[in-house]
């Protein structure tokens, strides 16, 4: 049996002011999460990483700057989580 708790703000909003990573369907964005809507997230200091490293330790093995704020579609987002550094 499981059993399944409703949350007023869960998932991204949650992690709102927060540095956060997004993986997508090709790429990784890390960045500080300051908006959530119905289609988007809006990352500020933002970073799209070309080659991780190891994911436990230290900081992305490549990872490039980007415009700030930067953009990225929900339907694109397949997990998410804390950013790594």
């Amino acid at each position: 049996m499981k059993r399944v708790v409703e949350t007023k703000e869960g998932g991204l909003v949650a992690m709102l002011g927060e540095k956060v990573s997004l993986f997508c369907g090709i790429y990784i964005y890390t960045g500080k999460l300051i908006g959530v809507n119905e289609d988007h997230v809006e990352l500020d200091d933002v970073s799209i990483v070309y080659e991780t490293g190891e994911l436990t330790e230290g900081d992305w093995k490549d990872a490039q700057q980007l415009p700030s704020p930067w953009r990225v579609m929900l339907q694109g987002i397949e997990s998410w989580g804390p950013a790594k550094c």
